[in-house]
């Protein structure tokens, strides 16, 4: 197995990790597609906010059958941990792995695998989330699935970072 992190932009050049808002309603911030000859097990996940929303808010990693619109990545913006490791077989394309969602299709089935609440409170809660799974509990995205960091902020947008990282 080999070990994948990616995030929810493009991949940093000459210019710092990009964030992106958020906006106003619920929104894939990255969403990361198996093909239909591998499945994926979960590592770690996390995000991080520019600022507290001005609602109660939600942040959710969760598996669905249907693909939203995205910003495709290119190969290089799914990186091997290892260097000497080939490259993702995650497929890539606006209708599978990408960041930053246009529309979010009609999900029918899906899988929670996390979820974080943002209270509204100034101060009432860290604007940076890690999780990492121990060994037995890791979930597994199943074969031609979609594996989402998905937003709801209802009344302010934040600037989001996330990433997730897989063994494939």
């Amino acid at each position: 197995m080999h070990r994948y992190k990616t995030w929810n932009g493009p991949m940093p050049t000459t210019a710092a990790q990009a964030k992106v808002t958020t906006g106003t309603a619920i929104k894939t911030m990255l969403q990361i597609a198996t093909p239909s000859t591998r499945q994926i097990q979960l590592i770690s996940w996390g995000f991080s906010l520019d600022v507290a929303p001005g609602a109660a808010s939600v942040v959710e990693l969760l598996q669905t059958d249907v693909a939203a619109t995205v910003t495709a990545h290119v190969a290089s913006g799914v990186q091997p941990l290892d260097p000497n490791a080939p490259a993702s077989l995650m497929t890539l394309g606006t209708s599978a792995t990408g960041y930053t969602a246009s529309a979010e299709g009609s999900t029918t089935a899906s899988r929670v695998f996390d979820v974080k609440e943002i209270p509204l409170a100034a101060g009432a809660t860290d604007l940076t989330y890690a999780y990492q799974w121990m060994p037995d509990e890791r979930p597994i995205v199943a074969v031609s699935k979609f594996l989402r960091v998905r937003a709801t902020f209802a009344t302010s947008a934040s600037n989001m970072a996330c990433w997730v990282v897989w063994d494939e």
